[in-house]
């Protein structure tokens, strides 16, 4: 334009799942699911007869062709690269495996202060293999969809490397951080330097948005999380949009923790579905996004069930810029592909004005 001025924004700049991290208008709201690419779908399972969990996370190739096919053949608005939240804890020097019926197992827990000291930090560069699966993902779609990167929150990652997998009452982790501070702050400082340059690697690589995962925040009540997890998420969110990108900040069981969460400076906050979805919008501010909130097994019922419970979450967040749809928490094994299909379409079809007046008539 004349003068320098920049054009005029239209509503389709950019990628609709990226405009609603940034609470920017959108023609339809934008849908995708987390674990999209799982056992639930044909595809992956084919690929899982050749390849570990790990192997795929390791060969860009593999990793992009999943990332692909479930965006593609749900029709969804952003694809997240399929990775593991614990592929960092390899470069920082524990192993660590899925063992059948168990989870994640790392073989040599974190419990002292000696242990937290002998961690690395300088190994992030050998996470390259997931940038170079972003790269490919990005190439496909370009400006199409949404990419999505990811790593595990500070808290989250810790709960791990100190419990030795996952948890149900987190009693190693718990004991750390009332009774050594010192060495808690030092593991999650650890921790904050590694999964920096993650993202950085995966923001160089393509990734429009890096999701932080908190998965298991919910088991933290208040004053814990004030004390001993909120300020780590809180500068590694920081350090991530520093990059350029919008940061989405979700955890599972954190109806008690929002208002909190929020306060981290995150774009968007991810909504579990233990609540209404108009009722953590106000506990985390309509100044923030929200992502969010089907109860997974939900995606077991009959459609019209379904559907009545999909148009009561896009109701909810009447037409309000920033809400993006998603799971309360992951896509589990054994569900109906249909049924995940039939959602993005309710979705992309979903119009408040015309619903409203369907309501009244």
């Amino acid at each position: 334009m004349a003068g320098g001025e920049a054009a005029p924004e239209t509503i389709l700049d950019g990628s609709r799942f990226l405009r609603a991290c940034l609470r920017r208008p959108v023609d339809r709201t934008p849908v995708w699911f987390l674990r999209q690419a799982g056992r639930y779908m044909q595809e992956y399972r084919d690929v899982r007869k050749h390849h570990t969990l790990v192997e795929i996370c390791k060969q860009p190739e593999l990793a992009a062709e999943v990332t692909i096919t479930a965006a593609e053949k749900l029709g969804v608005d952003a694809a997240i690269i399929f990775a593991d939240l614990l592929l960092p804890l390899e470069p920082m020097g524990l192993d660590f495996e899925f063992q059948a019926g168990e989870g994640p197992v790392v073989h040599h827990p974190v419990r002292t202060a000696e242990d937290v000291r002998a961690l690395r930090t300088d190994r992030a560069a050998d996470l390259a293999y997931v940038a170079r699966a972003i790269e490919n993902v990005a190439a496909h779609f370009r400006e199409r969809l949404g990419i999505i990167g990811f790593c595990g929150a500070p808290y989250t990652l810790a709960s791990y490397m100190i419990e030795g997998g996952g948890s149900r009452n987190f009693i190693y982790t718990k004991q750390m951080m009332y009774s050594d501070p010192a060495a808690w702050r030092g593991l999650l400082d650890k921790l904050i330097t590694v999964l920096t340059e993650y993202c950085r690697l995966q923001v160089q690589a393509g990734a429009d948005v890096i999701q932080i995962f908190d998965s298991w925040v919910g088991s933290l009540g208040l004053s814990d999380y004030r004390d001993y997890a909120l300020e780590a998420s809180k500068r590694l969110i920081r350090a991530v949009q520093e990059m350029g990108v919008p940061v989405i900040y979700f955890g599972v069981e954190t109806a008690g923790l929002l208002a909190e969460m929020a306060s981290t400076g995150a774009d968007v906050i991810g909504l579990d579905w233990h609540q209404p979805l108009d009722e953590g919008w106000r506990a985390v501010g309509h100044g923030c996004a929200v992502q969010g909130n089907l109860d997974p097994i939900t995606l077991f019922a009959p459609v019209e069930v379904l559907e009545l419970r999909v148009k009561e979450i896009l109701r909810a967040a009447g037409g309000r810029p920033g809400h993006i749809f998603n799971l309360g928490h992951g896509i589990v094994p054994g569900t109906p592909v249909e049924n995940v299909q039939a959602v993005v379409r309710m979705v992309h079809e979903f119009r408040l004005e015309t619903d409203t007046e369907a309501a009244r008539g």
